[in-house]
């Protein structure tokens, strides 16, 4: 069986970072994805999608991802149930990232907009006025 999901779009809103008791870094943010197409009125309609990341991955999403951000998240999804504080049952669908990958654009400086200076790069720069050897 298979689940699997990746996922590119904007945060919401700042990524929010919390410790279990054991210590483990947890984060919690919403991406928006825009739909392949447009509704009657002719706008794109928006998904928001929860998710979750652990431990390092939580850490790099607190420190460097901030709201309007684009971010790539690849993961699972879970569905998991609480009781609310009214007794009723109450369903979550999330996506539980294993990893996340910055896409916003460098600034004119070269850097990773939002990452301080002096951060590693997460891929490489192609310099398109470069011979291309294809």
């Amino acid at each position: 069986m298979l689940n699997r999901v990746v996922l590119i779009g904007r945060l919401t809103k700042d990524p929010e970072l919390r410790y279990t008791p054991t210590g483990v870094a947890v984060t919690n943010f919403t991406l928006a994805i825009d739909r392949n197409y447009k509704n009657a009125q002719g706008e794109r309609e928006t998904d928001f999608i929860p998710c979750v990341v652990y431990r390092q991955t939580a850490e790099f999403t607190a420190n460097y991802l901030a709201k309007g951000k684009m971010a790539a998240v690849d993961g699972r999804i879970q569905v998991r149930s609480y009781t609310g504080q009214d007794g009723q049952k109450r369903w979550v669908t999330e996506v539980i990232g294993d990893n996340v990958h910055l896409l916003s654009p460098k600034d004119s400086g070269g850097q990773d907009m939002g990452a301080p200076s002096g951060t590693r790069s997460f891929g490489h720069e192609v310099n398109l006025d470069d011979d291309i050897p294809f």
